[in-house]
């Protein structure tokens, strides 16, 4: 609150109920009212927050100049999220669109941000100079269907330099005929030369390419309605262009459709590198790259688990950790816990993304924050702080 504000509060020139809107936006701003002392991590682990005032904060890309790029879903506005002093807390959030139709997808490259709208993909070139005031957008590609339903999308850069576009199917389960529904696309970045490049992925909200093999793995949210443990969600891996992973037909590894599974024609379809758990909405993933965290977290997958919105009991609302071993998904494990107390979330976890340094950065759309998971060696059980397990 500006000293002004206060002077009007204390004149009475504002009434009661901005001022506590005042007050409110004021703390927010500082991340008073995150209750981080509930979450769980491993020793030596601790969180913080990086920015507080980011409304509805989904998915994330980071430019080479270290600027946070903050896409949002039905908020409808995208950011740029800064730490001008380089200590792993931003200082400064600019909004730099507003009023577009689920900008959730965001991706950087060569000086330009792509942002992926429900139905089309946008360009901003130098946008790093003009956070400001924002360049005219260029269009990249328009061709994307739009469905109300699922109609978010994540876009990232592959190292093959074509931009990979998640479109999600529109509905709970149905047999679409446009092969674009249900799958990942990518397109040169330029936007011509759209394909499909993965189908039958019902939803999927969060991928990254393995650092060694260079291969796509990603995330989808299973179907609802078939109970409460019913089907899983997934992680998949498509090493090669074409491969199919069995939606709407088949469900995890083994669970067929009960109305569609029969319709799959002896169709063979690429199982799940790992089942996850029911219902807990998986998004965004990342391989870990950093040289912060010790070495058994490296190139290891984080999954950020926005939590069961249709189940009986809540499950998610938390940071999970897959480990590889000789390639292959090994073992799933909670590595950050705590926005769900009880029946109640006070966060739910969207995206995930190493910084420079190694810290992992969590976006959540609940609380409009961002959070800083960073690593320092425990040197005795003193050291440890709440915060911590």
């Amino acid at each position: 609150m500006t000293r002004i504000q206060l002077e009007l509060c204390r004149r009475g020139s504002l009434g009661s109920a901005l001022v506590f809107v005042v007050l409110l936006v004021a703390a927010r701003g500082l991340g008073a009212e995150l209750p981080l002392e509930k979450i769980k991590l491993p020793p030596g682990f601790r969180i913080d927050v990086y920015a507080a005032s980011v409304p509805g904060a989904r998915s994330m890309t980071l430019s080479p100049g270290g600027t946070l790029f903050v896409g949002t879903r039905d908020d409808g506005n995208v950011y740029a999220v800064l730490d001008h002093g380089k200590k792993g807390r931003a200082d400064e959030v600019i909004t730099i669109a507003s009023g577009m139709d689920l900008p959730n997808g965001v991706a950087f490259r060569d000086g330009a941000l792509y942002v992926a709208e429900a139905s089309r993909v946008l360009r901003y070139d130098g946008i790093e100079g003009r956070l400001k005031a924002s360049p005219r957008p260029a269009i990249v590609g328009d061709a994307f269907p739009r469905s109300p339903h699922h109609g978010w999308k994540v876009a990232r850069f592959g190292p093959d330099g074509y931009l990979y576009v998640s479109v999600g199917a529109p509905c709970n389960i149905c047999e679409e005929k446009d092969p674009r529904y249900a799958a990942i696309l990518r397109m040169k970045p330029d936007g011509t030369g759209m394909e499909v490049f993965a189908s039958g992925v019902r939803n999927s909200i969060g991928f990254d390419w393995h650092p060694e093999t260079k291969e796509l793995w990603f995330t989808d949210n299973g179907r609802d309605w078939l109970g409460d443990d019913r089907p899983p969600d997934e992680l998949n891996r498509a090493p090669r262009k074409g491969m199919h992973f069995g939606y709407p037909y088949l469900h995890g590894k083994d669970i067929l459709d009960p109305e569609y599974g029969r319709k799959a024609g002896g169709r063979v379809f690429t199982p799940p590198e790992k089942e996850l758990g029911p219902h807990v909405a998986s998004l965004g993933m990342r391989f870990y790259t950093g040289t912060m965290f010790p070495v058994e977290y490296k190139n290891q997958i984080f999954i950020a688990e926005h939590g069961s919105w249709n189940r009986t009991t809540p499950i998610g609302y938390r940071v999970t950790l897959v480990r590889l071993k000789d390639g292959s998904a090994a073992s799933y494990e909670v590595f950050a816990e705590g926005w769900l107390q009880g029946r109640n979330a006070w966060g739910r976890p969207v995206d995930v993304l190493v910084m420079a340094d190694g810290a992992l950065l969590v976006s959540d759309d609940k609380a409009g924050a961002i959070y800083r998971i960073s690593y320092k060696k425990p040197e005795d059980k003193k050291d440890l702080q709440p915060g911590k397990r």
